[in-house]
């Protein structure tokens, strides 16, 4: 019960204190089921990312699905997805009974507009120390940005460049393991 406790305390803070969405709270959740509670390895969260972002769904919800069950099994997932979306729901709840003219206040459009390069920053940030956890190389990087190009400017679907990259990667596996062997 302790632990179950701790999973639902865990992801209310990530979800009551992190602005900006799924990649916002990566260094929060990184942070809590890595490094403080080692929950999980740092192996094990990359591949636990690398799964919730292709599962359908929010990301951060999918994280805490999947710590939650590697914890506590369904109960675990339910204990962490309810802590990582209740503090959402509560505010925007709140909103919506209280605050109606929220969005157009200017005190509130210049806050959002002043939290955009930190929801950046918290981007980036476990971006850059995923990368060195994998030991991804320039080709990684330099193609990991090709995709972001195309995604971004080229009108090409994400879902089409998942699949062309999981292949890929696939494909370079077995040219690698072939190599060893022969």
């Amino acid at each position: 019960m302790h632990e179950l406790w701790q999973l639902f305390r865990s992801f209310f803070r990530i979800g009551m204190f992190t602005l900006g969405g799924g990649y916002a709270m990566l260094p929060l959740i990184q942070n809590e089921v890595v490094d403080k509670r080692q929950w999980v390895d740092n192996k094990e969260f990359i591949e636990l990312l690398a799964l919730a972002q292709t599962s359908p769904g929010p990301m951060a919800v999918n994280a805490a699905v999947f710590v939650g069950y590697k914890r506590k099994s369904i109960v675990g997932s339910l204990v962490a997805t309810l802590g990582i979306t209740l503090p959402s729901f509560l505010i925007i709840l709140i909103i919506a009974m209280y605050l109606v003219g929220f969005r157009e206040n200017h005190y509130v459009e210049s806050f959002f507009k002043g939290i955009r390069p930190a929801v950046v920053a918290l981007i980036a940030a476990p971006l850059y120390s995923l990368g060195k956890a994998i030991k991804i190389s320039w080709f990684g990087i330099v193609l990991a940005g090709s995709v972001a190009t195309a995604i971004a400017f080229g009108g090409i679907s994400p879902a089409i460049m998942v699949v062309a990259i999981a292949l890929l990667g696939l494909a370079i596996g077995i040219i690698q393991k072939k190599r060893k062997a022969g």
